[in-house]
């Protein structure tokens, strides 16, 4: 997979965790980048397992700090 393809892969795999934490906690829309990359960072960590195996590789070695970077770069 080019780098190219990765960055959008994971961009989309964050994508989906933002979904999914404003669905449960609606009041995120509010909070900071830094905190909301710390709550997908920890849903990725929780819910790995039922990502494909491609994603899971895409994801494991992800931080908090790339996620706010990609986090950052979506709402510009």
């Amino acid at each position: 997979m080019s780098e190219d393809n990765a960055s959008a892969e994971k961009r989309k795999i964050i994508n989906r965790f933002l979904t999914q934490l404003t669905r449960e906690e609606p009041q995120m829309y509010y909070a900071s980048t830094a905190e909301i990359s710390r709550s997908i960072y920890t849903l990725i960590k929780e819910h790995s397992n039922r990502l494909d195996v491609e994603e899971q590789a895409l994801v494991r070695n992800m931080s908090v700090e790339e996620i706010q970077s990609i986090l950052g770069f979506n709402l510009k």
